[in-house]
């Protein structure tokens, strides 16, 4: 107690009046006045403990033959006490110093964002800028192009990319072009005149080649564009490069068609919709040599023969990371179940060097699936000695149904990235 009355002597708190300043002074004495009158304003007593309000007495000003006086000397019932009010200073009456800085950083901030736009210079003029990595238009506004960069879980046993995760870069810049192109309706890919009319874009066939695989912290570079496929779909290309050597890693083509979104039937292309994306559609093909052949079914020879050996791999069934926002299986999801059933001693010894992907039916969260896979036969290819492999791939309900028929081929391994991991020795990784 001591302590505290010291202290408010010497430290009043903001606020106290005058009058209760000199008051705790007297009181530090040895006087307990009940009242103090400084240059006429007299403080009240102390409120009861517990009740921290002043309360101010106003009392109306006595009359003199109908004239109203002051009474300087009068009782302290009849004063009223006035708080004290602090000076007015420049430094008080500044504006919120907090809020001045965020503003002049966010001015700073976009101006440094313009001056990191002008002063960009493109490689070619009609390349537009892509300063955060998030794809740009070239030739024209014809072609799309994104970065890739390999992270470490892309890799597999091999230490090179899987081919779902090339899968995944051609299926990204798909969606990136049509976004940046402004034709990105509230659909996955849709645009605005496929939303109005609940229409969803469906693969129909995938064919790739696969000439390398990039290894972890290689960086890809994808171009991908658009063309007219009949009356009712569009074909998608992608040309996959290493953007450090410029060589080729992968070249693929793919058909899309609609499909209503609530009925999950096939719809033709609407005229609204092909004036839409008319003006994107570019005449060339990665893929000049398209397989146009029918697809056989595992277990039935092209050429009536018997097929070598067949694998089977049942009780497939799709989790819910799997579903994409049409709700139901996304494509390379396929592809890694087809690969479910392939013998593992392809696996270690080969790659994937083509594939040939034809969709059937759509698959839904509670189907369960089956994986067959035939070996087909070898070829020779260019290499002496080496040949390729060739698998037929067949996907399916376990009651019947086709979900996805495919073709595959694989040739042996090459001696790129043995022995090393990321350009490391293997004993260091």
């Amino acid at each position: 107690m001591a302590g505290s009355l010291a202290a408010s002597a010497f430290f009043p708190c903001p606020g106290a009046t005058p009058a209760a300043s000199a008051k705790t002074s007297k009181n530090l004495a040895g006087e307990l006045p009940d009242n103090l009158s400084v240059r006429g304003i007299v403080a009240t007593p102390n409120a009861p403990s517990g009740n921290m309000q002043v309360k101010a007495q106003a009392q109306a000003l006595p009359k003199v033959n109908g004239t109203k006086v002051n009474l300087k000397n009068a009782s302290p019932d009849t004063e009223e006490a006035i708080p004290y009010i602090a000076p007015k200073t420049f430094y008080n009456q500044l504006p919120d110093w907090s809020m001045l800085l965020a503003a002049v950083t966010t001015i700073f901030l976009a101006a440094e964002k313009q001056l990191t736009l002008l002063d960009w210079k493109p490689k070619k003029p009609d390349m537009l800028v892509d300063t955060f990595g998030f794809g740009r238009i070239i030739q024209d506004g014809l072609v799309f192009r994104q970065n890739f960069w390999i992270r470490s879980y892309e890799i597999g046993a091999d230490r090179t990319a899987s081919i779902e995760t090339l899968m995944n870069h051609l299926q990204e810049t798909a969606l990136n072009h049509v976004k940046t192109a402004g034709l990105l309706g509230d659909g996955f890919g849709a645009t605005p005149e496929m939303s109005k009319r609940n229409l969803i874009w469906v693969v129909s066939k995938i064919q790739l080649l696969v000439e390398q695989y990039p290894s972890w912290g290689d960086t890809v570079q994808v171009d991908t564009w658009v063309a007219a496929a009949g009356k009712n779909g569009m074909r998608r290309d992608w040309h996959v490069r290493d953007e450090n050597s410029g060589r080729t890693i992968l070249r693929a083509t793919s058909v899309w068609v609609m499909m209503n979104k609530n009925t999950r039937r096939l719809s033709k292309m609407p005229d609204e919709v092909r004036a839409e994306i008319g003006p994107y559609f570019n005449g060339r093909s990665a893929i000049t040599d398209e397989q146009s052949e029918k697809l056989a079914k595992p277990g039935s020879a092209p050429d009536g023969g018997t097929m070598k050996q067949q694998f089977i791999r049942k009780g497939l069934t799709p989790r819910w990371g799997d579903l994409d926002v049409n709700q139901h299986v996304n494509n390379v999801k396929y592809i890694g179940w087809i690969l479910e059933s392939a013998p593992i001693s392809i696996l270690e010894q080969h790659e994937l060097a083509s594939m040939t992907l034809d969709y059937r039916k759509e698959c839904g969260r509670d189907s369960v699936l089956q994986s067959l896979t035939t070996i087909a036969g070898e070829r020779a290819d260019g290499h002496a000695g080496d040949s390729t492999i060739q698998c037929q791939h067949l996907l399916q309900l376990e009651s019947g149904a086709d979900i996805v028929k495919a073709h595959t081929e694989w040739r042996p391994k090459r001696a790129r990235g043995e022995g090393s991991f990321g350009g490391f020795p293997a004993e260091n990784a």
